[in-house]
């Protein structure tokens, strides 16, 4: 089966406070659409191919109640019906047909199926799109993995989208021997590199972007998490190890992929809203990356990324 990413369900703190966000400074075009037949309406906003969708976490849908994050992701297909058969064909049972986005049938696939994602089938889904916005689509979708292969099993193996790549993030320490003397003078040694923190990344593309499984590999970690200022490798091992424990594997952060990093990093910042890095850095995929505070965005890690290529 292969779909394509409808949309990224969002569960935020104050909708209509992230909608500003996300129509005002990331000048995305909104649709309102009605929802499961509860009588609310949910704002889309469409990025690329896909969407996101703003959730209160009380919401009859995601909740309640909802923790606020990256809540879930709909797959488009074009027969919602042979897309189920084909699931149920491939070892992953999917709930029965029900109201969705814009009055759209959706199948739920369930977490404990997907290897944490929270993942519905969903009949296709047309919204507005803005022109020429600073966001051009959703780069990635992060996921707190406790076990790559088995994602990598479901979503490729099973549902037939393809594996972009996978990589292995390390952190090493380098220690350094000094002997300084008044008369023969100084000598350096390198120690071997000892690795303290890692992690294991697979990328595996829907639609216009990926979901990126990130496993910890290592089982010493407890460096503080600062949310206050740009991440290690180490802390992100940290971050990804504590939500697993407490949460379990699941949906974790939003990438979204930007034209001038600098530009849309330095607006935020000016419209009053916090940003982790007010420059981008190196990133993953030879990338700059910035992250944004997850007040800004009501409960939702997000990061922005730039990259010259794809």
């Amino acid at each position: 089966m292969i779909g394509t990413l409808a949309w990224v369900g969002l569960a935020v703190t104050d909708v209509a406070g992230a909608a500003r966000v996300l129509a005002d400074d990331l000048k995305l075009a909104r649709t309102d659409c009605r929802f499961d037949g509860s009588g609310k309406t949910v704002p889309a906003f469409a990025v690329g191919e896909a969407a996101l969708a703003l959730f209160a976490p009380d919401h009859p849908f995601p909740g309640p109640p909802a923790r606020p994050g990256v809540h879930h992701i709909a797959i488009a297909v074009s027969d919602l019906d042979a897309a189920g058969r084909a699931c149920a064909e491939a070892g992953i049972p999917v709930d029965a047909a029900a109201p969705g986005l814009s009055g759209r049938r959706l199948r739920s696939l369930g977490r404990e199926q997907t290897a944490g994602v929270l993942t519905y089938l969903t009949e296709p889904v047309e919204l507005l799109r803005a022109v020429r916005a600073p966001v051009e689509r959703i780069d990635h979708i992060g996921v707190a993995s406790a076990d790559n292969a088995r994602a990598i099993d479901v979503f490729a193996r099973r549902l037939g989208f393809p594996v972009e790549s996978t990589q292995t993030d390390l952190e090493v320490r380098i220690a350094v021997e000094s002997f300084t003397s008044d008369k023969y003078g100084a000598a350096y040694h390198s120690r071997s590199p000892e690795p303290v923190g890692g992690l294991r990344v697979a990328f595996i593309t829907i639609g216009d972007c990926e979901l990126e499984f990130l496993q910890d590999f290592d089982p010493t970690h407890g460096a503080a998490i600062s949310h206050g200022q740009p991440g290690t490798t180490k802390q992100d091992q940290g971050a990804i190890a504590r939500f697993v424990g407490s949460r379990g594997a699941g949906l974790h952060h939003l990438a979204l992929k930007v034209r001038d990093i600098d530009d849309v990093l330095g607006g935020l910042a000016r419209a009053g809203h916090s940003v982790i890095d007010r420059v981008g850095r190196p990133g993953s995929r030879r990338a700059r990356i910035g992250f944004l505070h997850p007040k800004t965005l009501h409960g939702v890690l997000v990061h922005l990324v730039e990259r010259t290529a794809g």
